[in-house]
Formats: C-alpha cells, sequence, structure tokens
C-alpha cells in the first residue's frame, strides 16, 4: 500500500516529461530560511543607501552654508582692513578658521565612515545562518 502511494506521488510530481525530485521538509524550511536572509540584505543594504545619501545631502548643505560664512566673514575682514598688516592679520586668521573648518569636516566624515562599517558588519552578521 505503501509503494502505491509513493508511486502516484512521483507520478503527480512529473511534468512535461521532467522527473522533478520531491522536497525534504527541512530542504524546504531551509531554503525559505536562505530566501529571508537575502531578502533582509537586500532591504538593509537598501535603507544603508538610502541613509547614506541623506547623510551626503546634508553634509553637501551644511559645508555650503560654512563655505558661505567664510567667504562673508573673509570679505567683510577685507572690507575692515586698510593696511598690509591688517590683510595678513586677516589672512592668517581667514587661513586659521579654513584649516578649523576642514579638520571638523574631515572629523565628521571620518565618524560617519566608523557608522557605516558598523551597519555593514551588523547587517552581515544578521544575514548569516545561525
Amino acid at each position: 500500500m505503501r509503494e502505491a502511494a509513493k508511486a502516484s506521488e512521483i507520478k503527480a510530481i512529473e511534468t512535461q516529461g521532467s522527473v522533478t525530485m520531491p522536497m525534504a521538509p527541512d530542504a524546504v524550511a531551509q531554503l525559505a530560511d536562505a530566501n529571508r536572509r537575502a531578502l533582509d540584505v537586500m532591504l538593509g543594504a537598501q535603507r544603508l543607501l538610502f541613509e547614506q545619501s541623506a547623510f551626503v545631502a546634508s553634509e553637501m548643505l551644511d559645508r555650503a552654508q560654512t563655505e558661505t560664512h567664510l567667504f562673508a566673514e573673509f570679505v567683510s575682514k577685507l572690507a575692515g582692513s586698510h593696511s598690509v598688516k591688517d590683510w595678513a592679520s586677516m589672512c592668517r586668521d581667514c587661513s586659521q578658521h579654513q584649516l578649523d573648518f576642514i579638520r571638523r569636516d574631515s572629523d565628521r566624515l571620518f565618524k560617519q565612515g566608523e557608522r557605516l562599517m558598523e551597519a555593514a558588519s551588523r547587517l552581515v552578521d544578521s544575514a548569516s545562518p545561525r
């Protein structure tokens, strides 16, 4: 009786001249779990890309505002200076402001890079089979 049921099951699986072997339930569960993990990785990567796009847009706006402020400060000091000595002092001050700006900007970008690497690491770790 058992052999007849197995034979009818194999006949039911045959389609268009090809034979497909039935999958074990644990194999189906493993395949479903692998598909879920792949989807989680894809959605996580998409989320990371969106967050990075938003960060870059925010940083570009912040940088433009800061550069505009530095330029306005430079023009104001240039208009207020009346001698070569004043110009030298102004150039020293403005170059120091520019260097401070570059340092702060680099620090922010480095910290963001660390956060991005941690997020990518968590994404990969979450995708690995347990």
